[in-house]
């Protein structure tokens, strides 16, 4: 079974097939095609350079040879001293973190002095 969305009762409601495939405000392809193509807004008439400058080289060929390389290291430490050093910085953080939220935890669960 078909359904629709019905804008007077705002529900689905049972439909057939065609009213089902073209909605409401929609008309088929063919009563729609364009004869003509649109004018450029942000159009340009001459053709772009071969080689913009802006764009460098394509990097993924030896970034592809630097992360399939069989040397043992997991991918997130592939690259060198750079990776090492976000890895252990996040790992510092994250142990200094979960420390933090312990001694949090513990001050919190302290009763207040009564004075």
């Amino acid at each position: 079974m078909y359904y629709k969305f019905s804008g007077f009762t705002q529900r689905l409601v049972g439909a057939t097939a065609a009213a089902a495939y073209t909605p409401q405000g929609l008309k088929p392809l063919n009563s729609v095609i364009p004869t003509e193509s649109p004018d450029l807004i942000f159009g340009t008439s001459k053709p772009l350079p071969a080689a913009d400058p802006f764009l460098g080289t394509n990097k993924v060929p030896d970034l592809q040879k630097v992360f399939q390389r069989s040397d043992g290291l997991p991918v997130h430490l592939k690259l060198g001293y750079p990776d090492r050093l976000l890895y252990r910085t996040t790992m510092a953080l994250t142990i200094g973190g979960t420390f933090y939220c312990l001694v949090a935890l513990f001050i919190s669960s302290q009763p207040k002095k009564q004075k």
